[in-house]
């Protein structure tokens, strides 16, 4: 199967692509227009390999997309690429408007031209996979979960634009019959992670002996996914999704924030050696709240786990050792983000 990836050098495509060439055995065709959280370091097992071509471009730019559909001639087209940081997404709304929503159409388009000139076998086989959150089905309070059929309500520009694209792909297939899926996640976390976000941020702090921001009390809670999983479901519903679909992914690890980064700072204080504060957890401080910050996100997985016989593989705290482990043997990758400007100041303070 050769597989169009949008976004493969994020975080979640990196490792999109590193499992789709090196376990599944696919070919791959990596696009990607290489804003800030995307790092070709991430996929350096899969320079020189046939199977795998990286192409630098903007989803949005129509022509360019287009004769890429013509030249590769892809089986399936998995789309990743997103602005995804809600903080981010405050300050700078432009560009999740732009990547998420308009970039989707572009993408969309042209997979629909490309796939109405397919032959009858050929169309029939084209799938179309739009990854999105859990996020633009809003907050839940201390019980329920999120499923397939959960209304659309979201809270943050992110979420918003994120809904949107949603909207978006479930349109083309019911106007135009271009088979398109929707999954919908939780948080994912896991190895080679830009540092804005919780995880990563807090491990690098304590590495480095800075604070480690928690907003509000650190109360609101998120289903933990590691990101090895999430990628084994979007292979689960992209080779054997029904089209017009939504899959729910999640991984049944409801934590608070504030848990969560106490369990950080216990396994740092175990396996990292000449840390600058021990305990780590002395550096925990409470900061002002994110705005519209939702309280919890989880997700019923039920559709997937019994349609498509998927499971999560790791449980939260054998993943977190994983990550924190893969962190500390992998201070270069991090370093090199830093060194390129990235200061970790926070973002989406009004």
């Amino acid at each position: 199967m050769k597989v169009l990836v949008t976004g493969g050098a994020g975080f979640i495509g990196s490792a999109v692509c590193r499992n789709l060439v090196l376990q599944k055995h696919c070919t791959v065709v990596n696009v990607d227009k290489l804003t800030y959280a995307a790092n070709p370091a991430s996929l350096t097992a899969l320079e020189g390999r046939e199977d795998y071509t990286f192409i630098k471009v903007d989803i949005c730019d129509r022509d360019t997309i287009r004769a890429i559909f013509e030249q590769h001639r892809p089986d399936a087209v998995l789309h990743l690429a997103a602005e995804s940081h809600v903080d981010r997404s405050i300050d700078s709304p432009d560009a999740f408007i732009q990547s998420n929503i308009v970039g989707t159409y572009e993408l969309l388009q042209a997979a629909h031209i490309y796939w109405r000139e397919l032959h009858a076998d050929a169309q029939q086989a084209f799938r179309f996979l739009h990854v999105s959150t859990d996020e633009v089905y809003g907050s839940l309070g201390e019980d329920g979960e999120f499923n397939e059929s959960s209304p659309y309500s979201p809270n943050s520009p992110y979420s918003a634009s994120k809904a949107a694209s949603d909207h978006l792909a479930h349109a083309w297939w019911e106007t135009y019959g271009l088979p398109v899926m929707v999954s919908t996640c939780t948080n994912n976390y896991g190895p080679y992670q830009f540092p804005e976000k919780l995880i990563p941020r807090m491990i690098i702090n304590a590495l480095e002996g800075r604070q480690l921001p928690v907003y509000g009390q650190g109360l609101n809670r998120r289903d933990w996914l590691h990101v090895e999983d999430h990628v084994e479901a979007l292979y689960a519903i992209l080779t054997r999704g029904r089209p017009g679909q939504t899959y729910a992914i999640g991984a049944n690890s409801d934590c608070s924030n504030i848990a969560l980064v106490e369990k950080l700072c216990a396994l740092l204080d175990e396996m990292a050696d000449g840390l600058p504060v021990q305990p780590t957890a002395e550096l925990i401080s409470f900061v002002t709240d994110r705005p519209g910050h939702d309280f919890r996100y989880a997700i019923d997985a039920h559709k997937i786990t019994t349609e498509l016989g998927w499971r999560p593989q790791y449980d939260l705290d054998e993943g977190l050792r994983q990550v924190v482990q893969w962190y500390l043997d992998n201070r270069e990758w991090w370093n090199a983000i830093g060194e390129n400007g990235y200061d970790g100041q926070r973002l989406g303070v009004i």
